[in-house]
């Protein structure tokens, strides 16, 4: 997609100055009026970012790569959609990646599976959410986060897949910040409970309930 949107930039309107010096907003804006070099020059701005959120969150490369392809081509489509009054077109960005991920773990044909001789970079550490995303597969963490509610499941899916922290989820949802420190807690504990149901070691059981180093820390 992104070819494509490079061979249409010799047709494109006269951009008036150099995009690689605007702003994420004003690319945004630009892509909004038709100019498509703009989101080509978001894509080589934030592919990296792109590709490691839709990475973590499907666990296929192949995957993710489709993912941030079809992100960038939301992009193009809906950028008039944006509004710099919502918080920064990064953020905007990478949520629509986050959406786009999180609907392709849903696929039915969707197997990917968390290894643990081979488990994501970004998921290697000492906290609970890394034991989890380790141990538990993806249709597991599936079913055990769509028997959370609604508003609570959103919450979970943002820290879990996504990695934002509390501040940037309680942005991106319009919750209060404790609100949403809330909602992260029980759905942890949801969540340990379904590595517990899973039942292959004594100690999963005696699993300590720890802070993720992503989605549940103090904000200061």
């Amino acid at each position: 997609m992104v070819a494509v949107l490079r061979s249409a930039v010799a047709t494109a309107p006269p951009f008036g100055a150099d995009l690689a010096g605007r702003t994420d907003e004003d690319l945004v804006a630009l892509a909004a009026k038709g100019r498509t070099g703009a989101v080509a020059t978001l894509h080589d701005r934030h592919q990296a970012a792109c590709y490691g959120l839709a990475r973590r969150i499907t666990g296929d490369q192949a995957t993710a790569e489709d993912v941030v392809q079809e992100a960038f081509l939301g992009v193009w489509r809906n950028a008039a959609s944006y509004s710099p009054a919502r918080g920064p077109a990064r953020t905007w960005l990478l949520s629509i990646v986050h959406h786009k991920a999180i609907d392709a773990v849903r696929r039915p044909q969707s197997t990917t599976t968390l290894s643990p001789e081979n488990p994501p970079a970004q998921m290697i550490g000492p906290d609970l959410w890394s034991d989890m995303a380790i141990r538990l597969d993806a249709a597991m963490v599936r079913r055990a986060v769509g028997a959370m509610a609604p508003q609570q499941r959103r919450v979970i899916e943002l820290a879990y897949f996504g990695g934002y922290t509390q501040q940037e989820i309680a942005r991106l949802t319009s919750a209060p910040l404790g609100t949403v420190k809330s909602r992260a807690r029980l759905g942890l504990l949801r969540l340990r409970e379904a590595l517990i149901a899973q039942g292959d070691g004594a100690d999963r059981a005696n699993l300590p309930v720890r802070r993720p180093a992503r989605a549940v820390q103090t904000e200061v």
